[in-house]
């Protein structure tokens, strides 16, 4: 099976940018599930589960995200697939 969780966390310029909606949008292109989130330290969290050609999409997508935004780093996570989420959402 490919399926697999990925968790990321995203520094920079991440919040005020749609960085949350970005994201979203992207990941549904890519037929993911999970949610996306601002954090209270300025970052923004990501968990995704779906097939790991997808996730590695959205992961690189990440890296550059939305116009006006400005990724400084971003903390990769690869973790087993558990099927916990029906659909992509912002929290």
């Amino acid at each position: 099976m490919d399926k697999k969780r990925l968790h990321l966390i995203i520094q920079g310029k991440v919040q005020g940018v749609f960085f949350r909606a970005s994201t979203k949008e992207k990941a549904c292109e890519l037929g993911l599930r999970g949610f996306v989130r601002n954090r209270e330290d300025g970052t923004v969290e990501v968990v995704a589960e779906g097939h790991m050609a997808q996730l590695q999409k959205l992961a690189d997508w990440c890296h550059i995200g939305p116009d006006h935004s400005i990724v400084d780093r971003v903390q990769i996570d690869w973790l087993p697939y558990i099927a916990e989420f029906e659909e992509f959402t912002i929290n």
